[in-house]
């Protein structure tokens, strides 16, 4: 399934370790508090797992989505829809 993980996160550590947490279960960076990529339930569960143990629930804002391929085929991307520093190939390949 793909995944989607957007965040505002005030503490630069917490923001810090989710960052890392989705770049180690595979997600990509789309643009600075935005992941994107495919994972299977397990690692879904893994990863808000070890979200959940470093964001203040009082503070922060955590959005994990699930979609289709061709859910994700039928989004619109407007203006610089990906940040063109942080997007491989392979995260463009998922949309076109």
């Amino acid at each position: 399934m793909i995944i989607w993980v957007l965040y505002d996160i005030k503490n630069d550590s917490a923001r810090n370790l989710v960052s890392k947490a989705c770049l180690h279960a595979g997600l990509y960076r789309v643009q600075y508090s935005c992941f994107l990529g495919s994972l299977n339930s397990n690692e879904k569960d893994s990863l808000e797992l070890q979200i959940e143990k470093v964001i203040n629930e009082e503070t922060d804002k955590i959005y994990i989505f699930r979609m289709s391929k061709e859910q994700l085929k039928e989004c619109t991307m407007m203006g610089q829809a990906f940040d063109e520093k942080l997007v491989t190939d392979e995260v463009k390949a998922l949309f076109f």
